[in-house]
């Protein structure tokens, strides 16, 4: 199976040079660094060429590294029904640039990428209605994000009194957390079972 990845993959860069930037093959899946100004020539190619016949899209993520200067790696999942195999795409995207929408080629892509841009806040141009898909109308920050801190911004809850769901800034409580950073076993004023050990016994 390995053999024929590196194969596809000879293929793949050798019809398309400007589009791959390097290919590997790892647990028998084949990934290939994708620039972006080609990544939609790659992909039709990749869906329409004899040797490839990748015809079903079947996921599209992301992954935040908040380090880099092309900070985002938007990463797409390709099917070959007719050859058995799988591909992985990766673009390295940085937040003020677009990424071409993939909805004339894979209709399946609309939803792919409006959860990406809700999640990431990751623009795909030439997408017919991109909208957040996941999180509540007038959500703010995009969840998925390493910066976004773990309790949200907003607290939503229902209020009994109002009858109506209402949203507040989350307050967090800390008069019940006390970190003394204390080993339990310092200072103890009790003995455990199996300590009377150190006594001597």
């Amino acid at each position: 199976m390995s053999e024929a990845l590196r194969e596809l993959a000879g293929i793949i860069e050798l019809k398309q040079p400007d589009a791959v930037q390097s290919s590997a093959v790892a647990l028998g899946e084949l990934t290939l660094v994708v620039n972006l100004a080609n990544l939609k020539a790659l992909v039709e190619f990749l869906r329409d060429d004899a040797a490839c016949r990748f015809s079903t899209l079947v996921d599209i993520t992301a992954i935040d590294n908040p380090e880099r200067p092309a900070r985002f790696d938007v990463v797409y999942h390709f099917l070959s029904m007719y050859r058995n195999q799988r591909i992985r795409l990766k673009v390295a995207v940085r937040e003020e640039e677009m990424v071409p929408s993939l909805v004339d080629l894979h209709p399946s892509a609309n939803w792919f990428e409006r959860e990406v841009f809700d999640m990431f806040g990751i623009l795909f141009s030439g997408h017919p209605d991109l909208r957040r898909i996941l999180t509540d109308y007038g959500f703010r920050g995009y969840p998925l994000r390493k910066d976004f801190p773990t309790t949200g911004y907003t607290e939503v809850r229902y209020d009994e009194a109002l009858k109506r769901v209402v949203y507040e800034p989350v307050k967090l409580v800390q008069e019940y957390r006390q970190f003394d950073f204390m080993s339990p076993w310092e200072g103890a004023e009790y003995i455990l079972p199996g300590d009377q050990k150190a006594e001597g016994k």
